[in-house]
């Protein structure tokens, strides 16, 4: 039997400062929560709601919705952007009916390890680098440069703001991927110059079994139109098939319309799995 909601209350993570909230029942019992991720530079936020299968349907997720709107307009936020729900799941059915607005699609594809046989010569002028875990200090600075690479990839209408990258935030990744008993890899490519013009990141189960999960490949837009990205997916595959022949697959998901990337995934051999959608609350100004 579902719990009637009692009461909303706001709480404050203590690390961040980010608002968050709890919808409790009538027996005091928690239904689910919200949280927001506010970015450095304000504008939009994340936005993550979560509500036991079993007191779904019940308004605590409707609830815990208009919270965050509130207190997100109140702190002169532009839009709450959700997670990814899967197309015709439960989630996106919320969104829809919570009038979220769709801002982006996304394919998940899986390659099979197994059968890959893709191919894609060096380029000249460039040499490839691989490490595992948190990137060496000779490396640190200009690896942090090149992370920009990310910030025009394709978003469609999400108030999405690219991240800001330092050293101490690399440091911080690697430690939380080793924190969960996973492991970092990273394929870069170093150009003429000694800077980094170009990266790929896969995360893999400790045990190098299962399927692992591309985290983002980018290439700076300076160095974009000669191959790198096929390059640096091909040499990272490669070097993963021979430290971990355990590892069945690799994962990636990729919106819509960053034809770019699918065309690369698609003549490798990545093979679409399902879709997801993200959906986004737009906030009066």
């Amino acid at each position: 039997m579902r719990r009637m909601i009692t009461r909303i209350t706001a709480l404050t993570d203590p690390s961040t400062g980010n608002p968050a909230w709890i919808a409790e029942g009538d027996d005091d019992r928690p239904l689910g929560t919200a949280r927001v991720h506010i970015p450095a530079g304000g504008g939009a936020a994340d936005l993550r709601i979560t509500v036991h299968p079993a007191e779904r349907r019940a308004g605590a997720g409707t609830r815990l919705l208009a919270a965050a709107v509130a207190s997100a307009s109140e702190r002169g936020l532009t839009a709450l952007l959700g997670p990814a729900v899967e197309e015709g799941s439960a989630g996106e059915s919320f969104c829809v009916a919570a009038g979220m607005r769709r801002v982006l699609a996304l394919t998940y594809t899986r390659l099979e390890l197994a059968s890959f046989a893709g191919a894609a010569g060096p380029v000249d002028g460039y040499r490839i680098v691989h490490w595992e875990g948190t990137v060496a200090d000779e490396l640190a600075e200009t690896f942090a440069r090149s992370r920009r690479a990310m910030d025009d990839m394709p978003m469609d209408d999400a108030a999405w703001t690219p991240d800001t990258w330092d050293v101490q935030r690399l440091h911080r990744i690697a430690e939380a991927v080793a924190k969960r008993g996973e492991i970092l890899l990273t394929t870069a490519v170093i150009g003429p110059d000694a800077e980094i013009a170009g990266f790929t990141e896969v995360v893999v189960a400790g045990d190098g079994t299962g399927d692992g999960q591309h985290y983002g490949t980018g290439v700076l837009p300076e160095h974009r139109g000669r191959g790198l990205a096929r390059w640096l997916k091909v040499a990272q595959i490669e070097e993963i098939r021979a430290r971990f022949p355990g590892l069945a697959g690799l994962l990636a998901d990729t919106a819509d319309s960053n034809v770019a990337m699918r065309r690369i995934n698609d003549s490798l051999g990545y093979l679409p799995t399902h879709r997801s959608l993200l959906y986004q609350a737009d906030l009066p100004r």
